[in-house]
């Protein structure tokens, strides 16, 4: 009998496992929003990946104050929904930025040429953010002189420093030994982040599976590090 019911047990535990497994796949549940549920300022970043995305429907949810769409990457790529998402996201309530998909085969200052034509320069705005996920098989020098020199050019054109969008990998092998005065944002969508050496965050994307309406797609939920005050006081004074 006791062997039945550890049998038993073990099968219901599995069971769990299967359908939380499967809750989270589709976006329906995400185990991360457990550590991220004390930060109440939310916000999305987007790209063509999202589709005709309902700006009105999540502007009326008041969930979500601010939004991150892609506008370029490289020296030559421009997302094709951005000016879209861009100004309707602006209309109905959040607070809009933009994204560059930094590469490794164009130099910096050619990539910021490459955003600085596609990106309005609107003080209402949020600091551009570089987009840092290439390989790691770069010499680190060459690449942390690209990353400078184009956020260099941006911050002399939008008056704003950008922040940095990293994983561990990147994080960890072109800027976590340099780049000491731009903030931080880090993917983990696996728990709390923990930078090395202690460094801070501004931005958590915690989700890159979230099911939202407005959007027919999955797509990336970040949040800020901070409280409302904080984030009013940094981007909206």
């Amino acid at each position: 009998m006791r062997a039945k019911r550890i049998k038993r047990a073990i099968l219901v535990f599995l069971g769990f496992l299967l359908i939380f497994g499967v809750l989270e796949y589709k976006g329906i549940i995400w185990h991360n929003s457990v550590f991220a549920m004390s930060y109440k300022v939310r916000g999305l970043d987007v790209s063509h990946y999202q589709g005709n995305i309902n700006w009105k429907t999540i502007g009326a949810m008041e969930k979500y104050q601010f939004a991150y769409m892609k506008a370029t990457e490289g020296h030559d790529y421009t997302d094709n929904t951005f000016q879209k998402n861009w100004e309707l996201a602006k209309a109905n309530g959040l607070l809009v930025g933009a994204y560059h998909f930094f590469s490794a085969r164009s130099s910096g200052a050619e990539q910021a040429d490459h955003f600085i034509k596609v990106v309005p320069i609107e003080e209402a705005s949020l600091p551009p953010v570089l987009d840092i996920e290439i390989a790691l098989t770069h010499p680190v020098a060459t690449i942390q002189k690209e990353i400078r020199a184009m956020g260099t050019k941006l911050e002399e054109i939008y008056r704003k420093k950008p922040i940095l969008y990293v994983t561990y990998d990147t994080f960890n092998m072109y800027i976590g030994s340099d780049f000491e005065e731009y903030e931080i944002w880090i993917r983990d969508i696996v728990k709390h982040p923990a930078l090395k050496n202690k460094r801070d965050w501004l931005f958590w994307q915690y989700c890159n599976r979230g099911r939202i309406d407005g959007i027919d797609a999955y797509v990336d939920i970040n949040v800020f590090n901070g409280n409302q005050a904080a984030f009013n006081a940094k981007f909206k004074a």
